[in-house]
């Protein structure tokens, strides 16, 4: 939902998506300095709107990113998909603007805007020229407060949504992660499908969208972050043009915590000539005291790129895969530590094993203390090019600090909450995750023992 650093991930993590290249980081290693000092500051416009804002005019560019909590969890009963849906219609029409009226005016004012959603919230940005930014912040006023919802458009992105569906009724990774999700969370909105489905779909009106945008777009729970060429006065204005006139407060249905089963495995027969092999074990909640603790020993675990245990004993030493990785799940209402990874179908009951075997090391010893400074070590200096790299970056960057209430002055403070954790809280975060018999995927040909 939103991009703190690589503390916060709101999906379990595959394998695939913790492999970097390390050309990657030294060719934007010469911005971290730079963008490692940025100054934020806290905007209120008259109508009680707060944003987090970065000015920076070394380009003529401002980028807007904002958030609306709730997201897919507040599809009614019946209705699911109906926010992935309202997603795609923002900029197919607003005001008196038609959808081709409207992209027409995108294009003219040369500004790119964009909308998702996620399980907690929905997300809109912006970028625009600062030269054209009374144009384009006329067209996202529209978009936030007039969206037509008209139905050719609305037609064509349903339509789309359930190709997109069908078409992953065919994908056994798909198939399977919905499987494992409905395993972790039986009946609670995560387990459920964004997307919706076909027959969800189909049933959706102009009027579920409609009441489900005044449910949802109001000014309480909503966080902006800005960066870019305009100054704090210019920019509470615009707040008040595009956010001052919607209601005060959401109307958001609860979603009460859910702890994921555990101590169960999930197989999904197919025949693949790899095995896909996922691990759920607890994990810790963002504003948990001992989140660092958890997230240090995680990257010793398998959270580092290329000097992680995982990486060392199953793909090094061993060769049984071609990537491997851990990693923290923070929404709102849950926590998790995923593992992942992918092998040789015939070497997936090995793969497994020697899994197991580094979880059980790690939960019985914890870190070392060379692995622990280490870690600190890249945690520490690769936070600005994780996260800092553009204005796009930095103003998702202010959206989820704000979203996770962690302090306008968190990069401030970040180093300091690194530095002070002990070996002995991360071997004891690795013993209270680690310990416990975690659910398990097995997708592929049915794996012999593990």
């Amino acid at each position: 939902m939103n991009r703190i650093d690589n503390e916060h991930v709101t999906a379990p993590v595959h394998a695939a998506l913790v492999v970097f290249f390390a050309a990657y980081f030294f060719m934007l290693a010469a911005l971290a300095p730079a963008r490692a000092e940025t100054a934020i500051q806290e905007v209120r416009s008259t109508s009680g709107v707060t944003a987090w804002l970065v000015e920076d005019y070394s380009v003529p560019i401002i980028a807007v990113k904002f958030i609306f909590e709730g997201g897919t969890t507040q599809d009614p009963a019946g209705k699911e998909g109906l926010m992935t849906l309202m997603s795609g219609l923002f900029d197919e029409g607003a005001g008196d603007l038609d959808s081709d009226a409207f992209q027409l005016a995108l294009d003219d004012a040369g500004a790119e805007m964009g909308f998702s959603a996620g399980l907690d919230g929905l997300s809109g940005s912006m970028r625009m020229l600062e030269e054209k930014r009374r144009e384009a912040f006329d067209l996202l006023a529209l978009a936030v407060n007039r969206p037509r919802f008209d139905q050719a458009p609305m037609d064509r992105i349903r339509a789309q949504l359930i190709t997109g569906i069908e078409a992953s009724a065919r994908d056994p990774e798909t198939q399977a992660g919905i499987a494992f999700s409905k395993a972790l969370y039986g009946d609670h909105p995560y387990a459920r499908r964004s997307d919706g489905t076909p027959e969800t779909l189909r049933s959706m009106t102009a009027d579920d969208l409609r009441t489900l945008h005044r449910r949802i777009f109001a000014r309480g729970k909503m966080h902006v972050g800005v960066v870019g060429a305009i100054d704090a006065a210019t920019l509470a204005q615009e707040l008040d043009r595009v956010f001052g006139n919607l209601p005060a407060e959401p109307e958001l249905t609860a979603v009460p915590e859910v702890t994921p089963k555990f101590g169960q495995e999930v197989r999904v027969d197919y025949p693949l000539p790899q095995t896909t092999i996922r691990l759920a074990y607890p994990g810790v909640k963002r504003d948990d005291p001992d989140f660092f603790a958890a997230f240090l020993m995680n990257h010793v675990l398998g959270g580092g790129t290329f000097s992680s245990r995982l990486f060392d004993e199953v793909r090094e030493k061993r060769g049984l895969t071609y990537g491997i990785g851990s990693g923290l799940s923070t929404p709102k209402a849950s926590a998790s530590l995923s593992i992942g990874t992918s092998t040789n179908a015939d070497r997936a009951a090995e793969t497994l094993s020697v899994i197991r075997e580094v979880v059980a090391k790690m939960a019985a010893e914890g870190p070392t203390e060379e692995e622990l400074a280490d870690a600190k070590r890249y945690l520490i200096g690769s936070y600005a090019i994780n996260n800092l790299d553009s204005s796009s970056a930095i103003a998702s960057t202010l959206v989820g600090l704000q979203v996770e209430g962690l302090g306008i002055d968190y990069i401030r403070r970040r180093p300091d909450l690194i530095g002070a954790v002990t070996r002995e809280q991360a071997a004891a975060m690795a013993k209270r995750l680690l310990s416990v018999d975690p659910a398990v995927l097995i997708l592929g040909p049915a794996a012999d023992g593990g």
